[in-house]
């Protein structure tokens, strides 16, 4: 087996149990062993993608590593605020901000990584459909009931970025030939698992009563599944 790719299968598996172990005492309350294994998990996700960049170098490989570091950033920022309270806004647009970044990587190494036969009609539904989520997300704060205060511009474009970035990973599959991109198959799957999670982030943040342990464990799973998704699909190149 190669070198790079029993490394991937060593930072897959430490970072399934730190997850685990993150997960065990977030669940109690939020302190320095709860920060400490969510910190190792990010880094192992990371780490999951550096090591299959190395056995298999590619400007696809590169620009998801790129993304997953952006999205250990929006971790930072979005955990600083609830350590700088008066920073709070400023904390949480950052981190909207970082992650945003992080999809805007995806859509370059989408259309990087996909074959040559690579369609740019994709591009078209996977609008479409990020519209429509901007939509659902400005025009259905009560129906979801959530207040977005004054994030409700930035959560309105950061929902239709994310479903344009995981459609336009489906799509791009569908158009340009399934079996020569089964890469970009997989990262849908983890775009998909980003949604669940940030659709439940969203009823943490800005619902009610959404911040019980059953929120808070299926965040987080969903969230570090999608990241290690993410990167593996590095791995069907």
């Amino acid at each position: 087996m190669d070198t790079s790719l029993i490394l991937y299968t060593c930072t897959l598996l430490v970072g399934f149990l730190s997850l685990g172990a993150f997960l065990f005492f977030r669940v109690k309350k939020t302190d320095v062993k709860s920060l400490m294994f969510k910190a190792i998990t990010s880094v192992m996700f990371i780490l999951t993608g550096v090591f299959l960049t190395i056995g298999k170098p590619s400007l696809y490989a590169g620009l998801i590593v790129a993304g997953l570091t952006c999205g250990i950033l929006g971790d930072i920022w979005l955990d600083m605020k609830f350590m700088y309270r008066q920073d709070e806004k400023f904390l949480t647009n950052a981190g909207f901000i970082s992650f945003a970044f992080g999809h805007f990587f995806y859509t370059a190494a989408i259309i990087a990584g996909a074959a040559p036969s690579f369609k740019a009609i994709s591009l078209l539904p996977s609008l479409a459909v990020a519209v429509l989520a901007a939509l659902a997300v400005y025009f259905g704060e009560k129906l979801m009931k959530l207040n977005y205060g004054s994030y409700k511009m930035i959560s309105t474009l950061y929902g239709g970025l994310l479903f344009f970035v995981t459609v336009f990973g489906l799509f791009s599959c569908i158009f340009s030939g399934f079996s020569e991109n089964i890469h970009l198959f997989v990262f849908f799957i983890g775009g998909v698992l980003f949604v669940i999670s940030d659709l439940i982030l969203s009823g943490t943040y800005f619902g009610k009563g959404k911040n019980r342990p059953v929120d808070i464990v299926t965040n987080h799973i969903s969230y570090y599944l999608a990241q290690f998704v993410i990167a593996s699909s590095i791995l069907f190149m």
